[in-house]
C-alpha cells in the first residue's frame, strides 16, 4: 500500500518533468547562427542602401554642377561678365562646395560597405567611374577657372583652395556625425535630468518623456559612422527617443535585452541625434 501511494505521488511529478521540451544543442546552435546571419544580412542591405542614396545625391549634384557650368559659360559667351561678376562668383563658390561634399558622400559610402564587409564586383566598378567623373569634373572647373581669371574677373576673395573648403565641410560633418547616448533606471534617469514625469496624479496617467532641458553633462558622445551597438546587459529595454523602428533592434538570450544594435545608422539618427533607453 504504501509502495502504491509513493508511486501516486511521484506519477504527477514524474509526467510534469517528462513534458518540458528537451533542449537540442544542434536546433540551438543553428538558431543562433541563424540569427547572428539574418543580423550581417540587415547590415549589409543597410549599408547598399545608404551607397545608393550617396549615389543618388553625387549625381543630382554633377547635374547642378554642369548647368552651373552651362550659365558660366553662357554670361561670359554674351560678353556680360563685369555685369554679372556676383553671379558668377556664386556659382562658382557653390559647384566647389558641390564637389567637396561629393566627395565627402563618396569616401563615406565606401568607408560604410567596406565596414559592413559587403563585397559586390558591380560596385567597385561603380565606385572607380564615380572617383573618374569627379576627376574630370575637377579638372573642368580648374580649366573654368583660369578663363574667368583671363578675363580679369576678381576671384581672390573667392574660397578656392581645395584644402580650407574640405576643412570647413569636416568641421560641418564631424557636427552632423556627432550623436549622444544615456542609459540607466527610470529612476536614474530622472534624478540625472535625462527625463521627467508629467501629467496626471501621483501614481496615475503619468507619462515618462525626455526633458527639454536635460543634463547633457550625463550623455556619451559618439561618432554615428562608428557608433554601431551599445552593451546593455539588462532584462528589459525601453527606447525613449525617437528613432525609426526598422533601424534597430534589441538583442538578446530568453528575451532579455543584451544590446541594442543599429541597422541602418542615417535612418537612426534622422529623427533625434540622441539616444535615451531605460532599462531594467
Amino acid at each position: 500500500m504504501k509502495k502504491l501511494l509513493l508511486s501516486l505521488l511521484v506519477l504527477p511529478f514524474w509526467m510534469a518533468c517528462s513534458n518540458e521540451p528537451e533542449k537540442d544543442p544542434v536546433k540551438d546552435s543553428l538558431t543562433e547562427e541563424n540569427e547572428k546571419l539574418s543580423g550581417q544580412v540587415l547590415t549589409q542591405d543597410a549599408a547598399l542602401d545608404s551607397f545608393f542614396r550617396a549615389f543618388n545625391d553625387i549625381q543630382a549634384n554633377l547635374d547642378e554642377i554642369k548647368q552651373k557650368e552651362k550659365i558660366i559659360n553662357s554670361t561670359t559667351a554674351g560678353g556680360d561678365v563685369a555685369g554679372r561678376e556676383q553671379q558668377i562668383k556664386g556659382d562658382i563658390q557653390a559647384i566647389y562646395d558641390l564637389m567637396i561634399i561629393n566627395k565627402q558622400r563618396l569616401a563615406a559610402a565606401k568607408k560604410n560597405l567596406k565596414k559592413s564587409e559587403t563585397k559586390i564586383a558591380s560596385l567597385n566598378e561603380t565606385i572607380a567611374n564615380l572617383e573618374k567623373t569627379l576627376a574630370e569634373r575637377e579638372a573642368e572647373i580648374v580649366v573654368l577657372k583660369e578663363q574667368l581669371e583671363k578675363m580679369n574677373l576678381e576671384l581672390s576673395n573667392l574660397t578656392m583652395n581645395y584644402q580650407e573648403l574640405q576643412q570647413e565641410v569636416d568641421v560641418k560633418t564631424e557636427k552632423l556625425n556627432t550623436a549622444f547616448y544615456a542609459y540607466g533606471s527610470k529612476e536614474e534617469l530622472i534624478k540625472n535630468g535625462v527625463l521627467n514625469k508629467e501629467g496626471g496624479f501621483i501614481g496615475i496617467g503619468k507619462q515618462t518623456k525626455v526633458s527639454d532641458d536635460m543634463n547633457k553633462e550625463y550623455f556619451t558622445r559618439v561618432d554615428v559612422t562608428q557608433f554601431t551597438e551599445l552593451v546593455l546587459s539588462a532584462k528589459k529595454a525601453t527606447v525613449a527617443t525617437t528613432h525609426p523602428a526598422d533601424s534597430y533592434k534589441i538583442e538578446g538570450a530568453d528575451g532579455r535585452a543584451d544590446k541594442l544594435v543599429i541597422i541602418d545608422a542615417e535612418k537612426f539618427w534622422s529623427v533625434s541625434k540622441y539616444l535615451v533607453i531605460i532599462v531594467k
